[in-house]
């Protein structure tokens, strides 16, 4: 493995277990094998680093979920599609997936949040513009679209969160097909009551 790719293992290894503020460069140079001008030279700063990781871990997961955020056929097997792609994008990587919603609650100025904050906008604008999509056959949504896409994200999320805490090392996030379409029958039985 090359020094670029090393050091950006050991940093999502890092950040995943003790947060990213409670990381030093110093101890990921270390964990690296790399001295600090290495580390600096392929990144330029901790935050570098931070952006880096990031891109590489999340920027194809945006590009799929882009390609599931549209309407087609039903409301269910739309949600279904972009649901598949949070859970598959969580399995996966299920270490950067958990940084990213941990760097989401992160305090507002914290330069953590502002490198996660465009991943969380996408992910959010993209779950809207599915409503969005749906609105003309979902009767009740009356401008509703951003409120359905938080209640939809975050029952994903958080049974992601769960699923993971009850994980054994190695072992996978991975949700079966049933669960899947249960999960969007209660959203769907809880916003057409």
């Amino acid at each position: 493995m090359e020094n670029r790719e090393r050091i950006l293992a050991c940093a999502l290894d890092l950040f995943y277990q003790r947060g990213f503020d409670a990381v030093g460069t110093q101890e990921i140079c270390q964990r690296a094998g790399v001295t600090k001008p290495t580390m600096y030279h392929y990144f330029g700063s901790k935050y570098g680093l931070l952006e880096t990781l990031l891109a590489q871990e999340l920027g194809g997961f945006a590009e799929m979920l882009s390609q599931a955020a549209h309407y087609r056929v039903s409301v269910e097997q739309s949600l279904y599609r972009f649901a598949t792609v949070l859970l598959d994008c969580a399995d996966a990587n299920y270490r950067a997936y958990l940084l990213m919603m941990s760097l989401a609650y992160s305090a507002r100025e914290n330069e953590a949040y502002q490198a996660v904050r465009p991943y969380i906008n996408k992910i959010h604008s993209l779950a809207v513009q599915l409503f969005d999509e749906a609105a003309p056959v979902l009767g009740n949504m009356n401008g509703r679209q951003e409120q359905f896409a938080l209640g939809f994200l975050g029952l994903f999320n958080h049974y992601i969160l769960f699923r993971g805490n009850q994980k054994t090392p190695g072992s996978r996030v991975k949700v079966s097909e049933e669960t899947k379409r249960s999960l969007i029958h209660q959203f769907m039985h809880g916003i057409n009551s």
